[in-house]
């Protein structure tokens, strides 16, 4: 089964790279508030692993996941 795992710096995680842009954006096109920083990561494996494998590959103190199943994965 082919997935992908999007991955998130939790909410209340200061997220620098993510101020940097909006501040950028902001100076630039004015009304960009904030930008959070994320990975999509693609993976095919089997479905009963997923789970651990997305819990593996997060910092479970610092990031939240959320796994969706795809039709193909480019």
């Amino acid at each position: 089964m082919k997935y992908e795992i999007y991955v998130t710096l939790r909410n209340g995680i200061l997220d620098k790279a993510g101020n940097a842009i909006a501040k950028v954006l902001d100076d630039r096109y004015g009304g960009v508030k904030s930008v959070r920083i994320g990975k999509i990561i693609h993976i095919e494996c089997n479905e009963k692993d997923i789970e651990d494998i997305a819990k593996e590959i997060t910092n479970e103190v610092m990031e939240d996941y959320e796994i969706k199943t795809c039709s193909s994965i480019g």
